[in-house]
């Protein structure tokens, strides 16, 4: 098979092509996906990976057109079915992986190795980021980034986004620039398309993008239970600074599921249904098998608005799992309203 591996030089062009607006809805206050927007002349041929069947929302000021359902890099395939899995995502128009850690970026650059065209790799180092007080400097986390792309034989990624503090707190405002100059300097020298981070502390989040504009992204928990907060919530900022946004355990950390895979599948349905249809977070949930693929793929699918019998389902759903969250994801419960 012929490796389609991306230069340097595409990579700087294809940036080039983002930031002139090669997508939908610039600017907008709703991310529009690409049946929402029929009405407006849509060039499918810039959205990487394209499916007629598969929507697409767009990233913020990336300008990059994501699928509404990405993939996420927990998972507890080997390197065989994780091929298979990144195979099936392609074939369903599914064109963003989110990998944070180095044993999730090697294995899923080897899964698109010959076609690292057909999708985003966003990556972080977690081990070896700023939650370690050994690697809170700018040049320290560029070292982190140059071994991580050495190691995954990558040139560069498409979103590098450092992993902050975990499950809550800030870092000190020396840290947060630090951090935002070693993001930069990456984009710069053409190591990272688009740059950000990921964090469970809203309030953190709010602080680092309307302080530092030249945030891209940031990824943060958004299960079945969150929903906007009435008052100074998150997605205000993420509007105003024009930021894309990803929500990981859409699934609360796998305690959604309770019954048998029928009762399972139906309600990771519900799930990604509620997500995309509540506002304009896009879901990245681990997935452990093609069968998997196919249901989340069935849910983008599937109308968004539950109806009553649904909304009740979800919401006894909704109970388990926060009944049965292990202790050391009781901090899920904090991120109700976002």
């Amino acid at each position: 098979m012929q490796d389609n591996s991306v230069t340097r030089r595409r990579f700087m062009r294809d940036t080039a092509m983002a930031a002139a607006g090669v997508a939908v809805g610039l600017g907008a206050a709703a991310v529009p996906s690409v049946k929402a927007a029929r009405s407006r002349p849509v060039n499918t041929s810039k959205i990487l990976n394209y499916n007629e069947n598969m929507e697409y929302r767009r990233q913020g000021k990336t300008n990059l057109m994501v699928s509404a359902v990405c993939l996420g890099g927990h998972s507890r395939s080997n390197q065989e079915d994780r091929t298979e899995i990144v195979s099936r995502c392609i074939d369903a128009g599914i064109n963003y992986i989110d990998a944070c850690t180095r044993g999730e970026v090697i294995r899923d650059s080897k899964a698109l190795k010959g076609r690292r065209d057909k999708m985003y790799l966003s990556l972080s180092h977690c081990g070896n980021e700023i939650r370690s007080s050994n690697f809170r400097t700018s040049k320290k986390l560029l070292e982190v980034l140059d071994g991580l792309l050495k190691e995954s034989n990558q040139e560069f990624t498409d979103l590098w986004r450092v992993t902050c503090y975990e499950p809550g707190g800030r870092h000190s405002f020396n840290t947060a620039c630090e951090l935002v100059d070693a993001l930069e300097k990456a984009k710069k020298q053409g190591k990272a398309r688009f740059i950000g981070f990921s964090t469970h502390d809203r309030r953190w989040i709010q602080f680092m993008i309307e302080y530092f504009p030249q945030i891209d992204c940031v990824c943060f928990p958004f299960t079945t239970m969150s929903k906007a907060a009435p008052k100074d919530s998150v997605f205000e900022a993420f509007k105003k600074c024009d930021v894309g946004s990803f929500g990981i355990k859409p699934f609360a950390a796998g305690s959604l599921f309770r019954g048998n895979q029928e009762e399972n599948d139906k309600r990771a349905r519900l799930a990604i249904r509620y997500i995309l249809n509540s506002n304009t977070v896009i879901p990245i949930p681990g997935m452990n098998s093609i069968h998997h693929v196919d249901n989340v793929v069935r849910a983008v699918k599937e109308r968004r608005q539950l109806d009553l019998r649904e909304t009740a389902e979800l919401q006894n759903a909704n109970k388990e799992a926060w009944a049965a969250l292990p202790r050391n994801y009781q901090w899920l419960k904090n991120w109700e309203y976002v």
